[in-house]
């Protein structure tokens, strides 16, 4: 579907030599925006690009090189299908480095540019140094790693992994020295061997009083630490077994989706800048995941839930992408509501906890409701049982392919007629 420009989407019928000022405009939003090669801007009719392969490197070259500060971590560049043309689609993250702008003019009114409505334009000099003024400057990429022998035989190992080489100048390309050439702190964090502590506590029952188990799975390379957590939460997210004729169905106690977004994302955008590191508990009931930090400088919670992003941590971004760990920005927060909705958020100033409820025989409250209301009103459609039960319509939606996936309720008749009823057990 084609939808008219706005302060976060831009059309281009073909590659012009304004990409980098549309790209600036953008990264110096509060929620980034996209951009779409191969869409008329007047008409939205979409032409597409030809050879779109060549045209996706010589964006990424383009922004690599001609944006101040690096924008590395901050872009991807998609190869997509539109009425079946191949066009080129560009994410672009609100930057922490603010403000952005064209290398060969500077942080000037020529070279900065912020998005109005549909428009890039020119930055005020009086923005440029406000924005100057509240830059995020104690990011892991300036600050100075506390050791400076490191090695990296584990990260090297993860590249290979993907076909890739890292070479002699690895830690300039992925930005991992501060700008006087020195280690800085997310060279420390993908090293092999670092102080940064990645811990899993296991309790009893469902508060904190009773620990049965705390295990260590950092002190290594952030990416090694982060496929031994999701290893572990594999193992922790066993399924029941619901036995019937003729089937037998099995359920995970947590969406796997959702919880390997949510384990990803606490790791990549943790603040490790003061010392703090990302938590994994489990309890008889739940599973909690919590990282430092709240969220990114400028952006809000409807930016947050809408998709926006902002990494905080723009150098381990790369990397996990280089290594397809974190497949495009935006996506995991999108994915996580969809499985469990905003209520399973707790964003404060300071961090953001993710609360997973096990779903077990005895299925949650919303669950409940819903299935009570369908037993006593067989028939029903979402609006009406949302409306009832005072629950919102998408809630309503997430609780009833629950209990479709359980085997509990059916859909019966047309489309538009139709509506949900329990399932009899001769069925």
């Amino acid at each position: 579907m084609i939808y008219q420009e706005n302060r976060d989407l831009e059309y281009k019928r073909e590659l012009t030599d304004n990409l980098e000022k549309e790209a600036v405009a953008f990264l110096n939003s509060r929620e980034g925006g996209r951009i779409i090669i191969g869409v008329d801007t007047k008409t939205q009719a979409v032409p597409g690009v030809d050879n779109p392969d060549n045209i996706q490197l010589q964006v990424k070259d383009r922004l690599k090189n001609n944006i101040e500060p690096s924008v590395m971590g901050l872009f991807d560049v998609i190869v997509e299908t539109c009425e079946n043309k191949p066009v080129i689609k560009i994410i672009l993250a609100a930057g922490s480095e603010k403000p952005y702008y064209l290398k060969k003019y500077g942080m000037t009114s020529k070279g900065c540019f912020i998005r109005v409505g549909s428009a890039s334009e020119p930055m005020q000099q009086n923005m440029i140094e406000s924005f100057f003024s509240t830059r995020v400057r104690n990011s892991i990429g300036k600050m100075i790693s506390p050791r400076q022998s490191l090695t990296f035989e584990q990260l090297k190992i993860y590249y290979l992994e993907r076909g890739l080489k890292l070479n002699d100048a690895f830690m300039n390309n992925l930005e991992l020295l501060t700008p006087d050439g020195k280690p800085n702190y997310a060279a420390y964090l993908l090293s092999d061997d670092n102080g940064i502590s990645i811990q899993i506590a296991k309790y009893a029952d469902t508060t904190r009083v009773h620990l049965t188990e705390n295990r260590d799975y950092g002190r290594c390379s952030l990416i090694k630490a982060c496929k031994q957590v999701l290893e572990r939460i594999e193992v922790e997210n066993t399924v029941f077994t619901q036995i019937g004729y003729p089937l037998r169905k099995e359920r995970e106690l947590i969406n796997s989706v959702a919880v390997r977004e949510a384990v990803i994302n606490a790791i990549v955008h943790n603040e490790y800048s003061n010392g703090s590191c990302p938590k994994f508990e489990f309890f008889s009931d739940r599973i909690e995941i919590t990282s430092a930090g709240g969220l990114p400088y400028g952006l809000s919670k409807d930016d947050f839930f809408a998709g926006h992003s902002a990494p905080r941590n723009k150098e381990l971004m790369r990397v996990f992408r280089d290594l397809e760990i974190v497949e495009q920005l935006g996506s995991g927060i999108p994915r996580i509501l969809d499985a469990y909705g905003e209520e399973c958020f707790q964003i404060s100033q300071n961090f953001i906890r993710l609360v997973f409820i096990y779903a077990n025989e005895g299925v949650t409250e919303g669950v409940t409701i819903v299935m009570n209301y369908i037993m006593t009103h067989p028939g029903c459609r979402v609006p009406v049982i949302a409306e009832a039960v005072n629950i919102p319509a998408k809630s309503v939606e997430r609780y009833i392919r629950v209990l479709k996936e359980q085997g509990k309720i059916i859909y019966s008749g047309a489309p538009k007629s139709g509506g949900y009823r329990m399932i009899m057990n001769n069925e």
